[in-house]
């Protein structure tokens, strides 16, 4: 298998044929991914429907007032996932990364740590950086959008 990259590779005489050989490469990268994210999105899936089966079962009436914040967080899991794999299949359609999308997952990422937080042990340190996080990424969609408008 070494030797037959080897060779590939020996054969890459101009530019061009290089290119043309990356981008195969990152077209299959990009397909394995894609296959691995579909993976972590069935399992959070069936995480967050055993989870909340075992909640239901074991006191249905107490399932809104304490793990409403860790079901949540599992929604947020999965929804992140979903854009993670939109960021890779958007990759494979146009071969190029998306910023709008990948500020978009950011933020939503962002959102659940927020979501799930322990005021009782978060300090004002983390509070100031998770605030600094978010405008940040906030003015960083603002300006991609703006620009995004602009060009089209």
């Amino acid at each position: 298998m070494l030797k037959k990259i080897l060779r590939q590779l020996s054969k890459f005489g101009s530019d061009q044929q290089f290119l043309h050989f990356t981008e195969n490469v990152e077209v299959v990268v990009s397909k394995v991914l894609s296959l691995a994210m579909i993976m972590v999105i069935i399992i959070s899936v069936c995480d967050l429907l055993i989870y909340v089966a075992k909640e239901l079962i074991n006191d249905p009436q107490t399932l809104l007032k304490d793990t409403l914040f860790v079901i949540f967080g599992l929604f947020l899991n999965v929804l992140i996932a979903l854009e993670i794999l939109e960021n890779i299949t958007a990759y494979l359609k146009k071969h190029v990364i998306q910023v709008e999308l990948v500020i978009v997952t950011s933020l939503i990422a962002v959102s659940r740590k927020i979501i799930i937080l322990d005021l009782e042990k978060k300090t004002a340190t983390d509070l100031i950086g998770l605030a600094t996080a978010i405008f940040a990424l906030s003015i960083s969609y603002l300006i991609v959008r703006y620009t995004n408008k602009g060009n089209n």
